[in-house]
């Protein structure tokens, strides 16, 4: 055997050990190296990602900003990524390698608008100014919102305001009359505006399936799958401890995205942070799948091509292994 052969089969063995010994001590999970997981900053939905950072992992490892394009791009991508379900179906066609491993959170998502622009309910956006970031998990929102009302992105004015936070100085200056986004803006939204806000809530319509993501060859290469599934294992259990105690999440967040801890707090209502499977994500994806392959101009992917880039496998050996 060779000398790279004969590590490779050391550190497996070593990490295969560590793993079915079921050891939990922070001794003993720092004896591997960190992960590079990456995750979207700026939201609350990745709370938990970094509670479990810093629960597994030395001090100074920390989730570093990005998202599926960073898997899928040049250069040295990481192990872990966290994004809506939407940035798995926008990812290039050619891409299926890519996996969704786990559902971190649901993301209750909401219209907030000005009743001083007349709006009262779904039907009064007919055209008004919509501020959304359209090829996102918030613009799938709007067009679902707009399709019960009978409309399309066709009857509505989009906007397009950039950084995302800069929609709630938009909506209260009258630049824009709504806004369809993530946590915490939407609640930073309502809070800016006082008695002048309407919210349109968006239950039963759609919640926002915030997945952790990986590739098939991360997961074939035995040593970096047995510590994804302890990865996995560790943020099921913070999660369950988060929901009884979510402060340090929240400062995690509010360290990470540059909020105040009373913004991210004030927003946390908004999520239902679940670390599992839901059994209808691929039912979400094919229908999603149809809005953005319009869009993008190309062909829907089949049921079948969809269901490849979904991988439970992880989630279930992470679950069957002892706490």
């Amino acid at each position: 055997m060779r000398r790279s052969q004969r590590t490779t089969a050391a550190i497996v063995l070593a990490t295969s050990a560590l793993l079915l010994s079921g050891c939990s001590t922070s001794r003993d999970k720092v004896m591997l190296p960190p992960l590079a997981v990456h995750g979207a900053l700026g939201v609350v939905e990745v709370g938990p990602v970094h509670l479990t950072v810093e629960r597994l992992y030395p001090v100074g490892a920390k989730v570093q900003q990005g998202g599926i394009a960073t898997l899928i791009g040049t250069g040295n991508p990481p192990d872990l990524a966290t994004n809506a379900e939407t940035q798995v179906l926008r990812a290039p066609v050619e891409r299926a390698d890519l996996r969704i491993i786990l559902t971190v959170a649901e993301g209750m998502y909401r219209i907030v608008g000005r009743r001083s622009a007349g709006i009262s309910t779904v039907a009064d956006l007919r055209g008004k100014r919509i501020a959304t970031s359209i090829q996102s998990s918030s613009g799938y929102f709007l067009h679902l919102m707009l399709a019960r009302g009978g409309m399309t992105f066709a009857d509505v004015t989009v906007v397009d305001v950039m950084p995302y936070k800069a929609m709630v100085d938009a909506l209260k200056n009258g630049e824009v009359d709504a806004i369809s986004i993530w946590e915490p803006h939407s609640e930073n939204a309502m809070r800016a505006l006082g008695s002048d806000a309407v919210e349109l809530p968006g239950q039963g319509v759609y919640r926002e399936l915030f997945n952790l993501n990986t590739t098939a060859a991360t997961l074939s290469d035995p040593a970096k799958r047995a510590q994804i599934v302890q990865f996995v294992r560790e943020l099921i259990d913070t999660t369950d401890a988060m929901n009884r105690d979510p402060r340090r999440a929240q400062e995690l967040v509010a360290a990470a995205g540059g909020y105040s801890l009373e913004e991210v707090a004030a927003s946390w209502r908004h999520h239902a942070f679940t670390a599992n499977f839901p059994d209808d994500m691929l039912d979400v994806m094919v229908d999603e799948e149809i809005w953005l392959a319009a869009l993008q101009q190309r062909a829907p992917r089949s049921r079948d091509e969809l269901a490849r880039l979904i991988d439970r496998t992880v989630y279930d050996e992470a679950r069957a292994r002892p706490r």
